[in-house]
């Protein structure tokens, strides 16, 4: 069971309490498929996910959030997929899954189903968000990647400016694939994307290109400084070796791309059919975690927090090929056996999200560096 699939249970759990009159509370005021958050748990938490949900209904339902979430634990153990469910605190709901193997599977055949679309929202939402930024370069690059992360979400875009961008800025760095659809202070203030400013003027920023520019821009969070000069080392993000965090994520999607080269050349193809090394427990749960990584960056108007969790997912990835028991391609005279071929479906699956992540953030993912 996926992250994504989880929520969906703790939601029809919750409809199926209201029907069966253990609650009343209007499920879809209080909590629709997009509020019932699920994430690993926090310092004290226990299984493989949690959900405050009992929390975000307790007032509406007139209950205890610990009476709430005993009335939502009893049906949510009993779905397939389920092993147990805690509550701890105040009323959080500790979700322990079912067969690792079993969802270790599920979980890569999803991504390789969706493919780059792996943790967005379809249909649309129909909510429409509004984006409003000062003509400014890296306010300009926040509102384009933050721009594609809410289209990822099901979200309609509405974009304006205080001025109309230099084009040079377009030309450069793609910031504006996405029209700005009105130039201008609006009539009635609205929130405003304003994170720190690049110290420098735009043609220092530029001078690194595209992908090493946006990179600089998004990976700090936006109330953080973004080192762009030599002197702040801003040359660090040109660089290719395990230092730079755009080289280690673009180096891992080149990597699963020449492990599926190798692999034909070996004559097998990748399969979702085996149980992962535990080597691969790390690399699942970031994978795992991208669909609520995406909802986060969206909500939050912060491109900064897809951009580390590539980083997460790069860096479980290379400690997963390398490990000597988690080998994705035979060696020696080593025939290829399920196991290689799980893996490497694992590998691709990795390979996936990350250019799908990337291309989020507006950055290339080149097979080959």
């Amino acid at each position: 069971m996926t992250p994504v699939e989880l929520s969906r249970t703790v939601l029809r759990a919750m409809r199926q309490a209201v029907d069966a009159g253990e609650l009343s509370v209007d499920v879809t005021a209080s909590a629709d498929a997009g509020n019932v958050r699920v994430e690993r748990p926090r310092p004290g938490g226990r299984g493989d996910f949690a959900t405050n949900v009992a929390l975000q209904i307790a007032r509406a339902a007139g209950r205890t959030p610990r009476d709430v979430a005993a009335v939502l634990s009893s049906r949510l153990a009993a779905e397939a997929g389920i092993a147990s469910v805690d509550i701890t605190g105040p009323g959080f709901l500790n979700i322990t899954l079912a067969d690792a193997r079993a969802r270790a599977d599920a979980l890569v055949r999803e991504i390789r189903e969706r493919g780059r679309c792996y943790g967005h929202v379809h249909p649309d939402t129909g909510d429409v968000v509004q984006i409003h930024v000062p003509r400014e370069l890296r306010a300009a690059v926040l509102a384009d990647s933050a721009r594609r992360i809410l289209r990822s979400q099901g979200a309609l875009v509405r974009v304006t400016c205080d001025d109309e961008p230099d084009p040079a800025w377009a030309d450069a760095l793609g910031a504006l694939d996405v029209r700005i659809d009105a130039y201008g202070r609006p009539p009635e203030p609205l929130p405003t994307l304003r994170p720190v400013p690049a110290p420098v003027p735009a043609d220092t920023v530029l001078r690194l290109g595209r992908d090493a520019a946006r990179w600089a821009l998004l990976h700090p969070a936006p109330h953080d400084h973004p080192r762009v000069t030599p002197e702040q080392g801003g040359d660090d993000h040109l660089v290719q070796r395990e230092s730079n965090p755009l080289f280690r994520v673009r180096y891992a999607y080149a990597r699963t791309r020449a492990l599926t080269r190798n692999a034909a050349a070996l004559g097998f193809t990748a399969e979702p059919d085996g149980a992962p090394d535990a080597t691969a427990r790390a690399l699942l749960d970031a994978l795992g975690d991208h669909p609520a990584t995406l909802a986060s960056a969206g909500r939050h108007r912060a491109p900064d927090r897809l951009a580390r969790q590539l980083v997460v997912i790069a860096d479980a990835f290379l400690a997963f090929q390398s490990a000597p028991q988690g080998a994705v391609l035979p060696r020696g005279d080593e025939k290829p056996s399920a196991a290689h071929r799980a893996r490497l479906a694992l590998a691709e699956a990795t390979g996936t999200v990350l250019a799908g992540g990337l291309t989020l953030l507006g950055i290339d993912a080149p097979e080959f560096l």
